[in-house]
């Protein structure tokens, strides 16, 4: 993963010169004066994850000729991005890019969002595949289920606990079960556990749910403690709930040696928890490259291009992308020729020791 945006203004200087093409930042349909603008939705705006995306996707965009108009709510509320896209729609925007907080309920509005001729694309999370064009998505759900499960093997080995034969217990706290990403991940998560730990015991199989809110992030993070004195390990695949998780842990005066917690979230949200020794490890993606792919395919797509399953592209300053079958991501899912999943190639585990070389 690109270390900082350090790495992406290095490269823009490459970009310039070598990546004139139909792929390159004017793709083939607009002129170079022609100034293009992507509505880009969050799940929540306030979270460190998506302001952080955010800035990811105006520094790109200024520098590729196109807008970022981020709009979004304070409040995790399916009901207000209804309401954002309906204006998008009548602001006769042409083209949305959107992290959905519900796995299908969107889909009506975007699918007449596209009827309307808007170019909708997803990013972090996913409606159904017939009401978007692509989804850039942070990797697969045996990739990130997988990944959560292994950092938090790695730091029960490191508190002195085995986690191939000790009896672990854990649960599971995020936004909620109809977010399609994290939901995804929880059940990948919970397959691999029972291939490779058999052994550990999930003490709440209906999981903890905390709505994206940080005050719910805390209460339920005291609830989880309270309900289970015992548990070994608490997984935080949600922005919100991991650093809520964490501030729980400190106000209780417990440390990565008491209990393990560890989740997704940006680095800069986890870091004074990392050197304070409450976490051991965490780990995420640049969302600030996977917030301008998806904001730089949206106006792709909006320039007159189009794009199918197999084809590839030359995205300056990220590289050769290509459109996966929305099979990737779930199986037995809608297929069409223009329907897609381009992945991120790369995800990071941050430690204490390698935070600071991180900054977003």
């Amino acid at each position: 993963m690109y270390k900082t945006l350090l790495v992406l203004t290095l490269a823009i200087a490459l970009s310039l010169s070598a990546c004139k093409s139909d792929n390159a930042s004017t793709p083939s349909g607009v002129t170079d004066n022609q100034e293009l603008t992507v509505v880009f939705i969050p799940k929540i705006t306030g979270n460190a994850f998506f302001e952080a995306a955010n800035t990811g996707a105006q520094a790109y965009s200024a520098r590729h000729g196109f807008k970022v108009d981020y709009r979004g709510s304070p409040v995790a509320n399916v009901e207000q991005q209804v309401e954002i896209i309906e204006q998008a729609i009548k602001d006769k925007a042409v083209a949305i890019s959107v992290s959905s907080l519900d796995a299908t309920a969107l889909d009506g509005v975007l699918k007449r969002a596209l009827a309307s001729g808007i170019k909708v694309t997803t990013w972090d999370s996913d409606v159904s595949g017939d009401a978007r064009l692509i989804m850039i998505s942070q990797g697969t759900p045996s990739q990130l289920g997988k990944m959560l499960v292994e950092m938090g093997a790695k730091s029960l080995e490191k508190r002195g606990k085995n986690p191939t034969t000790d009896n672990i217990k854990y649960v599971w706290h995020y936004s909620q079960a109809s977010v399609a990403d994290q939901n995804s991940w929880r059940e990948a998560g919970e397959d691999y556990i029972k291939a490779i730990f058999p052994n550990w015991e999930n003490l709440n199989p209906q999981n903890y749910y905390s709505e994206q809110d940080p005050e719910k992030a805390l209460l339920v993070g005291a609830q989880i403690l309270e309900e289970h004195p015992d548990v070994d390990l608490i997984i935080c695949n949600d922005s919100t709930s991991l650093p809520g998780q964490l501030q729980v842990l400190k106000d209780k005066h417990l440390t990565q040696e008491d209990i393990t917690v560890t989740g997704f979230s940006s680095p800069n949200a986890i870091r004074e928890f990392a050197k304070e020794g409450i976490i051991d490890r965490w780990g995420l993606w640049d969302c600030q490259i996977q917030a301008a792919l998806a904001c730089y395919i949206s106006y792709y797509l909006a320039s007159g291009n189009q794009l199918h399953v197999g084809q590839k592209v030359d995205v300056p300053e990220i590289g050769l992308v290509e459109v996966m079958p929305n099979t990737v991501l779930i199986p037995n899912t809608y297929t069409a020729p223009d329907s897609g999943v381009i992945l991120l190639p790369r995800r990071t585990e941050f430690t204490a020791e390698n935070v600071d070389d991180y900054n977003f």
